[in-house]
């Protein structure tokens, strides 16, 4: 090979690897609607966005463009959190329970989680089991056929979950892990500030993180890591995120000033 070609070879394999990635400001919904939003869960089958409204307990049905369809879609809930869709039932985390919500927005259900402290996040594979982490007790719990068991244990902060084939991702307080179906355990990245939260998937293996606090990270495949977004200085959160990945949007709850904001993922 000729020198010349090599090096743009090289050059161009190191810009890839290193490539930067970004976000521009879309939208962002009003900060009187919602009261302490800790998720946001885009949805591709209504085109819209339910938001879990913590502070006020019910779940907020916006459009995509952060404009109110419907303020009390689901009512009565404790302190819901993390959020997932299965086969047109809404599952969302209380403080001890599960949640589960059918397509009109009434509570069906709630399925007891035995020592819960806190529980935060939920994802649902494709057999329907459902995963819920409880951060004060760093255990994340499996449910099939509405029976929990304790899936994980010693993950300190145990927050941000999501599903992919027959893995499970799992996002600690400064952690974030992947764990096969035999319950092994391998690191994907490291070198973040203690506030991990939520989780999407951009790409083959590249993810976007948030952390509560105010920064979103970008994971890319081989592990290494950018800061897409820092807002502490501003007190603007990140809290449980979602993604749509056919417009590359990504929707960001922000506890603390009662607002969800989209932003264009570059």
């Amino acid at each position: 090979m000729k020198k010349p070609l090599f090096l743009f070879i090289a050059t161009l394999m190191c810009s890839t690897s290193f490539a930067q990635h970004s976000l521009v400001k879309l939208w962002e919904s009003d900060s009187v609607t919602i009261k302490g939003p800790e998720s946001a869960l885009f949805d591709s089958k209504s085109n819209s966005i339910f938001v879990s409204s913590m502070g006020s307990g019910s779940v907020v049905q916006l459009d995509l463009k952060g404009k109110v369809i419907k303020s009390d879609w689901a009512t009565g809930l404790n302190s819901n959190k993390g959020s997932a869709f299965y086969k047109g039932m809404f599952y969302t985390a209380e403080t001890s329970a599960v949640a589960v919500i059918d397509n009109t927005g009434k509570v069906l259900k709630r399925i007891p989680i035995e020592g819960a402290g806190m529980l935060n996040d939920l994802a649902v594979d494709s057999k329907g089991i459902v995963y819920v982490s409880d951060t004060r007790t760093g255990k994340v719990h499996r449910i099939e056929n509405d029976k929990p068991t304790v899936y994980l244990e010693n993950i300190p902060g145990a927050n941000g979950l999501l599903t992919v084939n027959t893995d499970l991702y799992v996002v600690g307080s400064t952690t974030f892990q992947k764990v096969n179906a035999n319950k092994e355990m391998s690191k994907i990245s490291e070198g973040f500030e203690s506030g991990l939260d939520g989780i999407v998937p951009i790409g083959d293996k590249e993810f976007i993180l948030s952390n509560y606090k105010g920064i979103l990270y970008y994971v890319n495949a081989d592990g290494t890591n950018q800061v897409l977004l820092d807002s502490r200085a501003n007190k603007i959160m990140a809290n449980d995120i979602s993604y749509d990945s056919k417009t590359k949007t990504l929707y960001v709850p922000s506890f603390g000033t009662n607002r969800i904001i989209a932003y264009k993922v570059n």
